[in-house]
């Protein structure tokens, strides 16, 4: 979800003005996305490089993120959404912790699609996880294979993303879902996050749709 500060730095605002704009973006993207079908949304909202970031700003996006959780898990109920969360948030607060490990609890039964929140999560560090994993539970070398890496991963249950959208102009992967996108379709705007609209979405979405995908074959 790129494109919040610059969003805000257009408009002599704060940064955290553009990451509160950001998350009605989430509200009228998610909304959308179920309507027209998509069962599973990964949000790249915080990654493990952004703790380098301005200390307010980082502070900022961790008090957003638990007031959002919190106002927000009532309406992903009355939706039917279930709410996830990946990445090592064994490093995240106590309370904020706290406040995912309710939403998710609360939000476990729903059927209706899937919001995943990737929070302090990095690609690389996922892998290296899976690998702490694998060494954890003793497997011998010639028992690591695709299958073991990918069932332990943060998300192991998730089907691979097919399409990838890149806002704010911007044409790299940037350390997300490293192992789960190697074949997911790619589409990049220069629409800056909170500027998004259902129109983009479609857009992205009819692109996808013309596409072949070969898999390599």
């Amino acid at each position: 979800m790129d494109g919040n500060r610059r969003w805000a730095r257009q408009r002599h605002l704060p940064a955290l003005a553009g990451h509160r704009a950001g998350v009605e973006t989430i509200r009228r993207t998610l909304r959308a996305a179920r309507e027209r079908g998509v069962e599973y949304l990964t949000l790249y909202s915080f990654s493990t490089e952004n703790w380098s970031r301005d200390p307010d700003e980082v502070r900022g996006l961790m008090a957003l993120l638990e007031e959002t959780i919190m106002s927000e898990t009532e309406t992903l109920v009355r939706d039917d959404v279930r709410l996830e969360v990946i990445g090592r948030l064994r490093e995240l607060s106590p309370g904020l912790q706290r406040a995912i490990a309710g939403a998710v609890a609360a939000t476990a039964p729903c059927t209706r699609g899937v919001m995943t929140l990737a929070f302090n999560y990095g690609g690389r560090a996922e892998i290296v996880d899976a690998v702490r994993r694998i060494v954890g539970d003793g497997l011998a070398a010639d028992a690591v294979d695709e299958a073991a890496i990918a069932s332990r991963l943060y998300a192991p249950h998730h089907p691979d993303p097919d399409l990838l959208i890149r806002t704010g102009g911007e044409l790299r992967v940037s350390n997300f879902l490293l192992w789960e996108v190697a074949y997911a379709e790619m589409w990049a705007t220069r629409v800056l996050w909170p500027d998004f609209e259902v129109k983009d979405l479609d857009e992205a979405l009819r692109s996808y749709a013309s596409r072949e995908r070969r898999f390599g074959r």
